[in-house]
């Protein structure tokens, strides 16, 4: 079956992120005086082939080894199976 994997992978809660408080400053001078925090993070997306019973091990062994930095990074994926017609 083939996938579509989208992968979140966002800074761990207390890791400082410079770009994130580069971006509220920039809001706030715009007059965006509402918002409170933003953090920056990434979003892949994949298409690969798998069964059903492999894709979440094999998203998983790929985030822990290549796409996220288990040290400083939190990540979530969603999968969705690709119909052809």
């Amino acid at each position: 079956m083939t996938y579509e994997v989208k992968v979140y992978v966002t800074l761990k809660e207390g890791v400082l992120d410079p770009q994130g408080s580069a971006v509220k400053n920039s809001l706030h001078h715009l007059g965006f005086g509402g918002v409170e925090d933003v953090r920056i993070g990434k979003v892949m997306s994949l298409r690969m082939e798998a069964t059903e019973d492999t894709i979440d091990n094999q998203v998983k062994e790929m985030c822990d080894k290549l796409l996220a930095n288990p040290v400083i990074e939190d990540y979530s994926y969603e999968t969705e199976e690709v119909v052809s017609s």
